[in-house]
């Protein structure tokens, strides 16, 4: 069943194919990028933070992945993440996904049987973000031990199923408003630190499991993230550190090389990236009990890759 449509509609500035290929020209602050993966051109925004040229440190890299019908700008300007990036001085990569055949080319990411056209054709988004990293770790002063990901609902699946297929690129991951939906057993090659935040007023994706948005079959995010402790080897069940007014926080901890996984459920908001802005009137609201690039930034912190 195809997805319904939730776009909006952003003016894009300065949109072109960059020449930052050439070694002799000084990459830009941000910019809009394209690439060959897989036989497609594919797309991504860059943003380099303010303090990158002092060539003092290694930039930690974070591969921002957006949800269905939604795209670079769309998760830039809704979840105010270059702000975060350039306060936090982290260099950030909007890749976006293929855009559908259909009438207004909806871009998804094939995370496993969701969703729509991306996992219909079986685009290889694997495959195009490994590709990415490796470039971008090439080209620019990056740290290739702190590479993360973090994603929003379709996005955030995919950053499921990267953490599952690449995780030696990968220092930990952040998914939001999402589950995962690979359809493979869980088996990867090291432990994945993960921060996953949710709302309970989620209809879209809901926490508990069951059908969608899409039509879809979404399993419960404490099933998936009881999956991954056992994956990452989580010697401790999970345990409930906060449970007020506001949000939950479940932990488990005890993991192998010292990872965690980490579970914010919150009791507002809804199919939203927590403390950003309602893009459209018929959006759901933002939770406010927690902000989401706050947590996921500290969190990231914590891990490098050996």
């Amino acid at each position: 069943m195809k997805l319904p449509v939730y776009l909006a509609l952003f003016c894009l500035l300065a949109i072109g194919c960059s020449n930052s290929d050439d070694p002799g020209v000084e990459p830009k602050f941000r910019d809009y990028q394209s690439m060959r993966a897989d036989g497609r051109t594919r797309t991504f925004l860059l943003n380099l933070p303010p303090g990158y040229y002092s060539g003092a440190e290694n930039f930690a890299l974070v591969i921002a992945l957006h949800g269905t019908g939604g795209d670079a700008y769309q998760f830039e300007h809704d979840y105010a993440f270059t702000q975060l990036a350039n306060d936090k001085e982290f260099v950030v990569a909007y890749p976006e996904g293929v855009r559908s055949d259909g009438l207004l080319g909806i871009r998804t990411w094939n995370a496993g049987y969701c969703c729509d056209y991306a996992s219909e054709n079986k685009v290889d988004d694997v495959g195009f973000i490994r590709e990415l990293i490796d470039q971008l770790v090439a080209r620019y002063n990056i740290d290739p031990g702190r590479v993360y990901l973090t994603g929003m609902s379709n996005g955030g699946m995919m950053a499921y199923r990267l953490a599952c297929e690449i995780p030696d690129r990968i220092a930990a991951i952040a998914t939001v408003s999402c589950s995962m939906v690979t359809g493979q057993a869980i088996s990867p090659t090291q432990a994945v630190p993960i921060i996953h935040l949710h709302s309970e007023l989620d209809t879209k994706i809901p926490y508990r499991g069951g059908t969608g948005i899409g039509g879809y079959y979404f399993p419960p995010t404490d099933s998936a993230l009881n999956v991954w402790s056992v994956a990452n080897g989580c010697t401790s069940g999970p345990q409930k550190v906060i449970d007020d007014a506001a949000y939950s926080l479940t932990e488990w901890e005890n993991c192998e090389n010292n990872v965690a996984i980490h579970y914010y459920l919150t009791k507002d908001g809804g199919h939203a990236w927590p403390g950003g802005i309602k893009s459209r009137p018929a959006a759901d609201e933002p939770s406010r009990a927690i902000d989401a690039n706050e947590l996921i930034w500290d969190f990231f912190q914590r891990y490098k890759l050996p």
